[in-house]
């Protein structure tokens, strides 16, 4: 063998050896562009639903109150007008945290959800989700060599697991990194490059997949602020970025009065309470939406870089008088409405947060608030993430 070797160029002409070399450089880039990019697939993406407080539970997917889950509920969310699922995936809890092997019989499991999700002609992303906070809460220079070196033995594993899927198919490489300043920045920096690396080297449709990076915190003030360089990537138009939106924290997430401030029941122009004034927005309505996902499209989008608003939302309060529990319910409503329709006539793929007994009862798929379904539809109309990427 090593002597036929030696003897190769003897063998054929300068011409013939330089055009088969010339063939396979060809094929193989034609096999790292067989997937659609990027912008192709946020054009038909449409709005998506994360399975929250699943398959990223602390104890396993029944562990905070999902159940399991089952294609009947991936139908109904389909039913409702969703195209994209977003799945918050735990792996850290399901490996041996000192080989990082990820157990056979957990990553079948959400094999089995994916292919729910693909059945029904859907795109599904699959994260790397909280998870303890390995990968999450030590975005610094003390912690980067093991973090790296997790995330490419993790993704390697994923990445090979469901290297024939097609482009419904996406890998996001965090969840909400914490990262507050240049320093954090650039060591996130290096986590998203692992992460990139890892997938194209398993090679087939793993060379063209899209891929998505979080902004730091996936907060859009810190993102548009410090994310001045991105990861590179080998092919191109096959990255997204994303950020979530829990804005204003007041009315999205704030549960009680604090001495500093009050909670917001009421959000919006037109949802102002006269008897309750104290819990009106003082900030965070509607211009500031478009004026931050504007930050996004000017950041990412113009650029050709299609951004995933992966997570989003709300909840409509339980209260009594002298509070207004109808023009809550009309706030919370409108705000999903304004977010929808705002991030999708920028170029943003909204995916709304969801967890058991919120919008869909996981046993049935029944509905439980058709007044948020409603409002998302809502915003969708006469705005598409397409025509932007035209």
């Amino acid at each position: 063998m090593k002597k036929r070797i030696m003897f190769l160029p003897q063998l054929f002409s300068r011409r013939l050896f330089i055009a088969i070399i010339a063939c396979g450089f060809l094929m193989s880039v034609s096999a790292k562009s067989k997937l659609p990019t990027a912008q192709d697939i946020a054009g038909n993406m449409g709005v998506g639903w994360n399975l929250g407080n699943t398959l990223e539970a602390i104890g396993g997917e029944a562990a905070w109150g999902a159940g399991h889950t089952s294609q009947q509920l991936i139908d109904s969310v389909k039913a409702a007008g969703f195209n994209t699922v977003r799945l918050p995936v735990s792996w850290f809890i399901h490996s041996d945290t000192v080989t990082s092997v990820i157990d056979k019989e957990w990553i079948a499991r959400v094999k089995e959800i994916v292919d729910y999700c693909i059945k029904d002609d859907m795109y599904v992303i699959i994260n790397m989700h909280w998870d303890k906070g390995w990968l999450e809460n030590r975005v610094n220079k003390a912690n980067q060599d093991i973090v790296n070196k997790r995330q490419h033995l993790y993704w390697t594993q994923i990445a090979n697991y469901f290297k024939d899927y097609d482009e419904h198919l996406l890998f996001a490489g965090a969840n909400e990194p914490n990262a507050h300043d240049s320093i954090q920045m650039s060591v996130l920096l290096t986590y998203h490059q692992t992460f990139i690396d890892a997938v194209r080297a398993t090679g087939g449709n793993n060379s063209s997949r899209t891929l998505i990076f979080q902004g730091p915190s996936t907060d859009v003030e810190n993102t548009y602020k410090l994310m001045k360089t991105l990861p590179k990537d080998i092919i191109a138009d096959r990255l997204m970025a994303e950020v979530h939106y829990y804005t204003p924290y007041q009315f999205c997430l704030m549960e009680n009065d604090a001495n500093w401030g009050k909670t917001f029941y009421y959000w919006g122009k037109s949802n102002h309470s006269t008897t309750d004034s104290v819990h009106n927005a003082t900030w965070g309505e509607e211009s500031d939406v478009d004026k931050n996902f504007g930050k996004m499209k000017e950041q990412f989008v113009d650029k050709g870089i299609p951004v995933i608003l992966g997570e989003f939302g709300a909840g409509k309060r339980k209260l009594s008088l002298p509070s207004d529990q109808v023009l809550n319910n009309a706030s919370v409503e409108s705000y999903y409405k304004c977010v929808v329709k705002s991030a999708v006539s920028k170029g943003l793929i909204p995916i709304c947060w969801d967890v058991p007994g919120w919008l869909f009862n996981r046993n049935t798929g029944a509905i439980h608030d058709r007044g948020i379904i409603n409002a998302i539809k809502q915003g969708t109309k006469d705005v598409s993430v397409a025509s932007v990427y035209k």
